[in-house]
């Protein structure tokens, strides 16, 4: 299990330092003119980006999978570029034309002055979009080659420049989309360098090389499924959102969702790091790895009651963050409720990790959707029955994370079945 802890934390650490970044953007944009509004505008403009940037999540698990030798390497690398140029171009549509804004409009019934600062969001997280493609792809060959430890080193650096960035931003007074996307945009352009150096430096390939006639076809098939998987994620909290945009108190309930999510992905980072756990260690001494799984269930949600129970929600999101006080105390009890996210996370990520070791990805596929299909049909019915609010969305995402999660076990299992038949 010790082998399991030093792979483990690292990449724990740098899941939970890359959406660290999002709470100091909240921090900052809590201290302009109309904070819950801006709050709610980064809300927006980061669930329709998120819709696009989630599909290339699963990169440096492709990277991890496929690119185990020169060749398959420089396919893959050339495949992540090409994918991360085709959905970019939806994005950059959505962010600078009439139909764009027209979309954004009628989807979160917003007036024309709110749509128009989204967009202006939007044209400055295009190349991110495009930047993140190359961060996942040599972040997927460290993993692969075990060199977690760097990659933490990098990411924390990666947090200080985009911290140190925004506290700049704001105090020479720059427009708030120009603070929070620029101080990424540099952030991820340094991490990217610090990435490549790392590589040049340390990265081997594995003994055993394999994938050597990789075909775009076979990538593409392992990369589709993986990416719906990752953009239905993007897309529950849109849809939680338009539902939300139209009942009382929209505004604040958007604010408050966004700060509870945002303060709990630190925690589902951490848990989203299994699904290099297989693809890594192989499948043996599964109870062991169960075991191990177990226990960071067990102390995500201890860490997470421990905050939302405490002085320390108050504190940090009071003394540290400046967030309105009715903010906080919605924020706080969409946190309570989202302690049960960790063991839904884990015993979700435990089928999805053998399924990529398997190859086999469209259950993941299939299960995403039906997530999605769940969140949207649930939150309807809430809103027709005049009952959706910021605890009964919440319990909504969860219940899609359970869909997923029992149609990801379904699918190992006939995968499993299968191949014990051939």
């Amino acid at each position: 299990m010790k082998q399991y802890w030093r792979f483990y934390w690292p990449l724990a650490l740098t899941g939970m330092g890359l959406v660290l970044s999002v709470q100091f953007q909240n921090a900052v944009l809590a201290r302009y003119p109309e904070a819950v509004k801006e709050l709610a505008i980064l809300a927006i403009a980061y669930g329709i980006y998120g819709f696009f940037n989630a599909s290339l999540g699963f990169v440096a698990q492709l990277t991890n999978v496929y690119a185990r030798s020169r060749e398959a390497r420089h396919r893959v690398h050339l495949f992540v570029i090409c994918a991360s140029l085709l959905i970019c171009l939806p994005l950059c549509v959505i962010s600078i034309t009439p139909i764009g804004q027209s979309l954004i409009s009628q989807a979160f019934q917003i007036e024309v002055d709110f749509v128009q600062q989204v967009q202006d969001y939007l044209i400055l997280l295009c190349p991110l979009v495009l930047l993140n493609a190359q961060r996942h792809f040599y972040t997927g060959l460290l993993v692969q080659a075990k060199l977690t430890g760097w990659i933490t080193l990098l990411n924390f650096i990666y947090l200080s420049i985009v911290i140190l960035c925004l506290m700049l931003g704001f105090l020479q007074g720059l427009k708030p989309n120009h603070v929070v996307v620029g101080s990424e945009l540099i952030g991820v352009s340094v991490l990217i360098c610090g990435l490549l150096i790392t590589k040049y430096r340390h990265y081997t390939l594995p003994e055993i090389q394999e994938h050597n006639k990789v075909t775009y076809q076979e990538l593409t098939l392992f990369f589709i499924p993986v990416s719906t998987t990752g953009i239905m994620f993007a897309l529950s909290r849109p849809i939680l959102y338009a539902f939300v945009s139209r009942t009382q108190d929209a505004i604040l309930t958007i604010a408050a969702l966004r700060i509870a999510f945002d303060f709990t992905m630190l925690f589902q980072q951490a848990a989203n790091q299994f699904r290099h756990f297989f693809i890594t260690f192989g499948e043996t001494e599964l109870n062991l790895k169960v075991q191990f799984m177990k226990i960071i269930a067990f102390l995500i949600t201890l860490v997470m009651l421990l905050f939302v129970l405490t002085p320390a929600s108050d504190y940090v999101w009071g003394n540290l963050m400046s967030l309105d006080p009715d903010l906080r105390t919605l924020s706080a009890e969409v946190v309570f409720v989202m302690c049960l996210m960790p063991a839904l996370i884990v015993f979700r990520n435990y089928f999805h990790s053998r399924l990529m070791t398997k190859r086999k990805t469209n259950g993941m596929a299939i299960g995403s959707i039906l997530r999605v299909v769940g969140i949207y049909f649930s939150a309807y019915i809430l809103f027709e029955t005049e009952n959706l609010n910021h605890i009964t969305a919440t319990f909504t995402l969860l219940f899609g994370f359970l869909i997923e999660a029992i149609i990801a076990r379904h699918a190992f299992i006939k995968a499993s079945t299968a191949s014990q038949i051939q």
